[in-house]
């Protein structure tokens, strides 16, 4: 969904959401500040925040976007203004989680300026089998599909670290008239993916498209419906949990939602339009947009929605809590994922009892609790019972057999109700999910506690169970690359999220440390000194090696300098340690030197223990933190220093970032050699090997192979070269002969006597590479 809501109501209600937040323009990024982090630190418990519910760290988001499971973790991609109140330039925020339950807020997936196309709603498919070809590496290709207008293809090669857009963002996928918000799934029968997309060509429908490549896609049909707007999903469904009877089910942004048959290409409906959550479902209320994952490992179909309605001082909107999608009948349940039962404590079960208006059931007193009751209606000659939450009263009206004022017929003559109270987030669910009505409230008082009462009369409460439930916020690490498995805290200064890493502050030592234990191999980190006079990696609980602005590499533990070697450290400069611990015996390397500045002994301490960072006298930032790495292959001497840009060591290569050209130089020189390397563009324009000081030859995203010095291009090979993709690139030198191979064919073949002899090196090009394999013969 974008800026383009249905009706004068759904108007009204979105432009009281942007008019009671302050207007704060978005801003387009640039490949070389790509992904951004652009959050103010928090603690996640700013008034009416949900502690369970899902909301961005700060500014506007609405509909959920690329909701997958890869690789241990669930991502959340949702439409996103990181930088003000109100929707404006939409990005996409993205956020992971290992549960459904704790999630981590991560830098930036798509950015206007990094990414062509509008970046309105779509879905993410992980292409675990490469059909799409895209693979370079470890990692499946992850696809996400924007756009308006048609559809747009935006790719991860990383995991969903980056993305790069699919051919200079051509749309792959045009219905007529207005159309967005693609959603694609897998249709096994037919073994193609489809894609439906809303759009209004002729009126509200969904157009579907097929593809065997997630890449080309032939349109197949039109499903027309007046009721249909915005935001599609389809899922196929068990019926009554019979996997022998199935049926697909398409729902619209409004939850309202048809059961039929699909074939791969058309679908029939065979039941009338009904309504998934008695919310107010429309673009200002409280249940709009949803999605649901693909890929969850328990086979599940799980789905998160949209609330536009609930606001805060940092954060404008949020997203209900995970509910499992089943088909019972016709009817679409929706239940909260078992997952929430990490979070609960402090529970009440109430024996049965009769309820009357005179002798209620009262327990509790939070403000982030689950409560469920089972109520007889058999026998209850109440007119109105139920419960009464922080003040809110639930009821259910027997005569008319509406809960929350939604139809609800008993189940076997009782009724059940669970709710989910969090704050300004109120979520209640009927008999067994039959009935779903998600909510946001603003008069919640936490000191009125759960009360199950009755009017009129009584009922039988058959039973109540009370839980409070803790927060889900603070598990993770937004902006700390890092391999340890443990959680990290802080033992000493403060700590927070940076766009560059993990930002320390201490007067004297601080630390931050990893609950898991290091006892031999290698220990490493990117580490920038700011203001501050020292900053290291700790190990083993003592020991710490740092960077000294006096002038030093130090390995020390407390009472004690074991060693330290001369080194010109300067701030604002990243610098890479890398420590090998081995019993008694250390080595300490910097910017990946093929020679110890540091060799020593040191005994009777401990042989393992926590393992962190260390900050001293000031502030540093650290970053790509990891226990027995890959590490960056080379075999030329070190250590490696940068003259342009800012480089890193992600624990599989090294990468470097900048607006323009960016250097770094190993200290070995050449004049006639073979010098080959493994580069990959991530985002902005080139990425390649440099060499005698001044040639560089590169791979350009604009579609060539070149070889330049500066001032002068000397040759260029014309070839596709796709962003995210790695590519192997070799230089012959031979005097005034330089021969360029890409991939093991050469393509460039040219003299130049500019540069007799000189380091060798790495370059990237406005924006962002990464490299490995860096050797020289």
């Amino acid at each position: 969904m974008g800026r383009l809501w249905r009706g004068a109501v759904s108007g009204v209600l979105a432009l009281v959401v942007v008019m009671a937040a302050p207007v704060v323009p978005a801003r387009a990024g640039t490949p070389d500040g790509y992904p951004e982090f652009p959050y103010p630190a928090t603690s996640y418990d700013e008034p009416l925040r949900g502690q369970f519910h899902f909301s961005s760290r700060a500014g506007w988001m609405n509909d959920p976007n690329g909701s997958f499971w890869y690789r241990g973790q669930y991502h959340l991609l949702y439409q996103h203004n990181p930088h003000g109140l109100a929707w404006d330039t939409m990005h996409w925020g993205h956020a992971t989680s290992p549960d459904l339950v704790h999630w981590t807020q991560k830098p930036i997936a798509l950015e206007p300026g990094v990414h062509p196309g509008e970046l309105w709603s779509g879905n993410g498919i992980v292409d675990t089998g490469n059909v799409t070809g895209l693979k370079s590496g470890d990692d499946d290709p992850i696809l996400v599909f924007s756009g308006t207008g048609g559809a747009i293809i935006h790719y991860s090669l990383d995991g969903a670290r980056t993305f790069q857009t699919y051919a200079a963002g051509r749309k792959v996928a045009v219905p007529n008239g207005t159309s967005r918000d693609p959603k694609v799934f897998w249709h096994a029968p037919s073994r193609r993916w489809v894609m439906v997309m809303w759009s209004d060509g002729g009126g509200n429908g969904a157009d579907f498209f097929t593809s065997t490549n997630l890449l080309t896609w032939t349109w197949r049909s039109r499903y027309a419906a007046g009721w249909f707007f915005e935001c599609p999903d389809m899922v196929e469904l068990a019926i009554d949990g019979d996997p022998a009877r199935k049926t697909w089910v398409l729902t619209d942004a409004s939850g309202e939602y048809v059961s039929g048959d699909f074939d791969g290409t058309t679908f029939r409906p065979r039941t009338g339009v009904q309504r998934m959550d008695y919310g107010a479902n429309d673009a200002g209320g409280t249940f709009y947009a949803g999605q649901t994952f693909t890929g969850d490992p328990q086979g599940r179909t799980v789905q998160m929605v949209w609330q536009p309605a609930s606001r805060g001082s940092v954060w404008s909107g949020n997203l209900t809590f995970p509910a499992e999608l089943e088909l019972k009948g016709t009817t679409l349940t929706r239940t909260p994922v078992s997952e929430i039962a990490s979070l609960r404590s402090g529970t009440v079960t109430a024996p049965a009892r009769t309820l009357t208006p005179e002798a209620p059931y009262v327990t509790g007193g939070a403000d982030a609790y689950e409560v469920s009751a089972t109520f007889d209606t058999a026998g209850a000659t109440a007119t109105r019972f139920g419960l009464r939450l922080n003040g809110r009263t639930i009821a259910y009206d027997r005569a008319a057999q509406t809960l929350y004022g939604a139809p609800l017929a008993p189940d076997n003559g009782r009724v059940t109700v669970r709710a989910l109270v969090d704050r300004g987030q109120l979520e209640i669910f009927g008999n067994d999910g039959r009935l779903s009505v998600s909510d946001v409230v603003t008069d919640f008082d936490p000191a009125a506690g759960v009360r199950a009462y009755a009017e009129g009369g009584s009922v039988r409460l058959a039973s109540l169970r009370y839980d409070r439930l803790g927060s889900a916020w603070g598990r993770g690490e937004p902006t700390l690359d890092s391999n340890l498995g443990g959680t990290w805290a802080a033992s000493g200064g403060a700590w927070t999220d940076d766009a560059d890493g993990k930002l320390g502050t201490a007067a004297g030592d601080g630390f931050y440390l990893n609950s898991g234990s290091f006892q031999n191999g290698t220990y490493e980190a990117d580490v920038r000194l700011r203001d501050a006079a020292a900053a290291g990696v700790t190990f083993r609980d003592q020991y710490t090696a740092n960077v000294d602005v006096s002038g030093v590499v130090k390995l020390w533990r407390p009472g004690r300098v074991i060693a330290t070697a001369p080194a010109a450290i300067t701030r604002d400069r990243t610098y890479h340690l890398r420590v090998v611990a081995a019993g008694s015996h250390f080595q300490v390397f910097l910017d990946h030197g093929t020679t110890p500045l540091i060799d020593a002994t040191d005994t009777g301490q401990p042989l393992s223990g926590k393992a962190g960072v260390n900050v001293f006298d000031g502030t540093a930032v650290f970053d790509n933190v990891h226990l027995n790495a890959t590490g960056f292959r080379t075999n030329l001497t070190g250590p490696w220093t940068s003259s342009a840009g800012t480089w890193t060591s992600p624990g599989d290569g090294l990468s470097g970032r900048g607006a323009g050209d960016s250097f770094t130089y190993s200290t070995q020189r050449g004049a006639d050699f073979t010098y080959d390397a493994d580069v990959r563009p991530v985002n902005g324009i080139a990425a390649g090997i440099t060499f005698r000081d001044g040639y560089t030859a590169n791979v350009d995203v604009t579609g060539v192979v070149k070889l330049w010095r500066p001032g002068r291009d000397l040759a260029a090979y014309a070839t596709p070269i796709v962003p995210g993709r790695w590519y192997h690139l070799t230089v012959v030198a031979a005097g005034s002969r330089l021969r360029v191979r890409l991939n093991g064919v050469q393509v460039i073949d040219a003299t130049d006597t500019a540069y007799p002899e000189g380091r060798f090196g790495l370059n990237t090009y406005a924006g962002s590479g990464a490299f490995q394999n860096v050797r020289v013969s």
